[in-house]
């Protein structure tokens, strides 16, 4: 009884759950369902798309192209841009170093290992700070890497070190995190200790279900005394879950990809990550919701991924209607407020509106919505077989018809 009461006072007044161009689950604020979460005033994206974006198999970037992508993150309001490993090549070098000489708002920063002479090429390329990796598992030091454990530790004392004797910001990178035992793991960051400016913990292989995942954020806050980034990993669709995760148990930081390309399965997609913090964790971000369709679509121009139609965000579907139903949701109910039938108004990504389409599934709110928009009019029967022809044309063709076909059809029906 209570919380009908609550639910129906928030529904009277108004609240940041449903903000006139967005309508979601009042639900994801309740005490019981937020107790326990330690979520920080606003969360810093960090995108990466130019670095381990780029490691997804065929994907190529050129300077020039990484360039353009880089600016449009900054005009999007990403706070780090990850630019490249400049150690790789000496194109990725140059688009790093030109990068950072755009004078972006956002910090750029540069990938490197635990070498000195990564962090030389860091410094050449002129970037105020580096995400230094280091492996952070017995398993894979041992056996990936066949490393000596002792020297994989000494060998990320020195390079942190280097690194901040000369001014950089360094974000400690721990590969495998989420499978390396606690004992370990502990020993490895307690070994870097007060030298690294924030720890990232990485799902390196998207192994970790959302409980786990903050669970295990939560217990690196109890001997770790600086900020705590998170960066995960799609391989069994956790990526973007497993973000938020982190940040209801307090990471400050998301590091996420644009259209969430990357190695295997990808990484947590920008997009997806920044709506989940804004619209149903509540968390503030300071990315431009409005540049996010423009930014995918920037994204897959040059990396030659097309996502999905149906994809979270970005997908060209999202925003059409075939469904006789939704149809007369939509129309009904975007007289009142466009919220209602749907869980955010396509012009807060960057879209125009939203799109009737013609096709098998249609239904009559379909075929009065284009004949509305056509100024055309007709009667009840000639509405039915309109829509009868509509359903039988779409089948053949299997697919939606275009407004030509449709006005083709009219015009049997309607003198």
């Amino acid at each position: 009884m209570f919380l009908f009461l609550w639910f129906l006072l928030v529904l009277m007044v108004g609240s940041w759950w449903r903000e006139g161009v967005w309508f979601v689950s009042p639900y994801n604020f309740v005490d019981d369902v937020r107790r326990g979460f330690e979520l920080p005033e606003r969360v810093l994206i960090h995108d990466t798309t130019l670095r381990d974006g780029e490691q997804q198999a065929g994907v190529v970037f050129r300077r020039d192209d990484k360039l353009r992508i880089a600016m449009a993150l900054d005009e999007a309001g990403v706070d780090r841009i990850e630019a490249g490993m400049p150690a790789v090549s000496q194109e990725d070098f140059e688009a790093v170093r030109e990068i950072a000489r755009q004078g972006l708002r956002a910090m750029v920063m540069a990938f490197t290992r635990c070498l000195k002479g990564d962090v030389d090429y860091a410094l050449k390329a002129d970037v105020p700070g580096v995400v230094m990796e280091l492996p952070a598992s017995r398993h894979l030091i041992q056996n990936a890497y066949r490393w000596d454990l002792d020297k994989a530790i000494g060998r990320a004392v020195e390079a942190v070190e280097y690194a901040k004797e000369h001014g950089l910001y360094v974000t400690f990178f721990t590969i495998d995190a989420t499978r390396s035992d606690m004992e370990f793991l502990r020993r490895v960051i307690e070994a870097v200790g007060g030298k690294m400016d924030s720890l990232t913990v990485a799902d390196t292989l998207g192994t970790s279900l959302p409980w786990a995942y903050a669970y295990f954020i939560r217990q690196l806050r109890g001997f770790v005394n600086k900020p705590i980034e998170v960066h995960t990993h799609n391989d069994f669709g956790m990526g973007v879950a497993n973000a938020i995760a982190g940040v209801t148990a307090g990471a400050s930081v998301v590091h996420v990809t644009v259209n969430g390309i990357g190695e295997r399965s990808g990484n947590a997609a920008l997009e997806e990550v920044v709506m989940a913090l804004e619209l149903l964790l509540g968390v503030k971000t300071n990315v431009r919701l409005d540049r996010l369709v423009e930014l995918s679509r920037l994204v897959q121009e040059l990396s030659g991924v097309r996502v999905p139609p149906q994809k979270a965000v970005v997908g060209d579907n999202i925003f059409r209607i075939e469904s006789g139903i939704v149809a007369e949701w939509w129309v009904n109910a975007s007289r009142v407020d466009p919220s209602i039938a749907m869980p955010y108004i396509p012009k807060l990504v960057g879209r125009s509106d939203v799109e009737i389409i013609l096709g098998k599934k249609s239904g009559k709110a379909n075929i009065t919505y284009w004949l509305d928009r056509l100024g055309i009019k007709a009667s009840d029967e000639a509405v039915t077989k309109i829509l009868d022809e509509v359903k039988r044309r779409s089948l053949e063709k299997r697919g939606p018809l275009s407004l030509e076909e449709f006005r083709e059809i009219v015009s049997k029906y309607v003198v």
